[in-house]
Parts: structure tokens; sequence; C-alpha cells
């Protein structure tokens, strides 16, 4: 049985035999650069059109012990930046906290500006396991001048970077996989974590996993009640899961989202039960396996 509410995760992950979950896409900030996120969901009818309430919005410390409840033994806390001059003074902040927060990874982030070459060399030097692009929120270019030494130095170092490239929860001036996917035929070695599985994109973002090595797709916010109105999941989803093992990993979007962790891991829960091909074998995959491989964790 999937976890009925949070309380119940941490023992239902160690039934499935696991030492605990690995997500991929978790947001920790500075305090005020966290604020403002939290202002703008709290907004969000004027910006989405639906209400936004974020479900874990506490302390640092409170957030940190609430993924520790949860049985979560390893996370990446992304990181973004929305202007210039923002990327290296990130990569400082999160490198810090995750030098004091022992189940968080080094984690880096970039925009397109003459420095970024220069950051992320000193990023990966530094031990950073996971980069994160924001193309909505930066507002973009993926395919900018400025960002091909930065992809070419992420795939020389097999780094996975979670891209936000989708078009959901609304489009941007340069989101959608096409533009993306562009990156990807100059940079086919690229370790590439479509963040939302692409949403509202699914289709185009399976081709992707299906014709790019490198390429992976997150579950963040996808399947649960929230989102599935706007963007169902099409109906071959699992059939198509099944013939991509290992290219699946967990990411929830913690702590901003508008309900409970463990409405996300019922949603994986749906997709291993509803394919024989699935089941036991593909949840520990995604909650454990593949998130921790990607970190080079295992």
């Amino acid at each position: 049985m999937p976890p009925g509410s949070d309380a119940e995760v941490a023992a239902w992950v160690r039934d499935l035999g696991l030492p605990g979950l690995v997500d991929l896409h978790v947001h920790f900030l500075p305090e005020r650069v966290l604020a403002k996120v939290w202002a703008y969901f709290d907004h969000a009818s004027a910006n989405y059109g639906v209400n936004w309430p974020i479900h874990y919005r506490t302390s640092e410390p409170e957030r940190v012990e609430s993924l520790r409840a949860l049985g979560v033994r390893a996370f990446a806390p992304l990181v973004y930046p929305h202007k210039p001059g923002m990327a290296a003074w990130l990569n400082d902040w999160v490198r810090q906290f995750a030098a004091e927060v022992p189940e968080a990874v080094t984690t880096a982030t970039f925009f397109p500006e003459p420095e970024a070459k220069t950051y992320v060399r000193q990023a990966i030097e530094a031990g950073a396991r996971c980069f994160k692009s924001h193309v909505q929120v930066g507002d973009f270019d993926p395919r900018e001048e400025l960002l091909r030494p930065v992809w070419g130095q992420l795939a020389d170092a097999g780094l996975p970077v979670v891209v936000h490239c989708g078009h959901g929860p609304l489009p941007g001036t340069h989101t959608g996989l096409d533009v993306f996917e562009a990156v990807l035929r100059e940079h086919p070695s690229l370790v590439a974590v479509i963040a939302h599985a692409g949403m509202p994109e699914y289709d185009h973002a399976l081709r992707l996993v299906e014709s790019w090595p490198g390429v992976h797709l997150d579950t963040t916010m996808v399947g649960v009640e929230f989102t599935s109105a706007l963007s169902p999941l099409p109906k071959d989803w699992t059939a198509r899961l099944a013939a991509l093992p290992g290219r699946i990993a967990l990411g929830t979007d913690f702590p901003n989202i508008p309900y409970s962790y463990a409405e996300q891991l019922r949603a994986i829960v749906g997709w291993a039960e509803s394919d024989d091909r699935l089941g036991a074998d593909f949840l520990r995959a995604v909650l454990h396996d593949t998130p921790a491989r990607l970190l080079g964790l295992s």
C-alpha cells in the first residue's frame, strides 16, 4: 500500500528495502530570495489562475527536519537566478548550505553572462554534483552563445543538469522542448534531467529520452491531482516508462508544493501498479537508485 500520509512515508520506504529516498528536485534558497518566490506563489491565482498554498512553509531548519522525517537520505538543493550577476552568489550560498546539511549534495546554477564559463568551472572544481537551469524563470534562450561553453563543460564532466524548459506552468519566451533539443543536438552526451517531465509536453519529453542517452525525466509534480487536470499524462505513459529503465528520477519541488510529499509518491506508485513490467523494481529505481547514480552517490 502506498503511504497515506507523510507520517507513513519513512516506514513504507524501508519496506521497499531502500535505505531512504533520494530527491533530485528540492529547493533551498537564501531567505530573501525564497521570500520573493513564496510571495509570487501567494498571488498564484493572478499569476497562474489557481491557488498555490505552500504546503511546507516553515523555517529552513524545520524544512530540513521534514525531509529527514520523510526518510530522504540525500537531496539536491536547487538554486536558480532570474537576472545577471546572481548565479555565482547563489553557488557560494548553496555550497555553504550543503556543507552544513549532511543530506544535501552540492549543486550550482548559471545564467547567460560572460562570467558563466568561469564560475561553472569553479563550481565543478569545488565539487558540485548537479546543476540547475531554469529557462522559464531566467527568461533566457538555452541556445544563447554565452551558454555554449557551459553546456560543453557539463557534458564533458558528465554532471547532471536539471533543466526546466517545458511550457508548464506557463509558457515562457524561450520555453519548449524543441528549443532545448537544439542544445542536445550540439551536446549529445549532456546528462540532462528534464524537470517536471517536460510538462505539459510529456510525449516530446519521452521522445527525448528515447533519442538521447543522457536524457532523464524527473517526476516533479507529475501525475498529482493538482496538475493532472491541466496537464494529463498520455495514455501510453506507463508503457513508455517500462521501455526506459533507469531514466526516471524522483523529484518533488519540496517545499514549494501545494500538497503533501506523500501525494507525489502515491502518483509514482500508481504508475508502478498499472503495468506488470514496472512494480517494486521500478519504484526502487525511481525513488533511490537512479537519482543516487545521477548524483554520484552510488
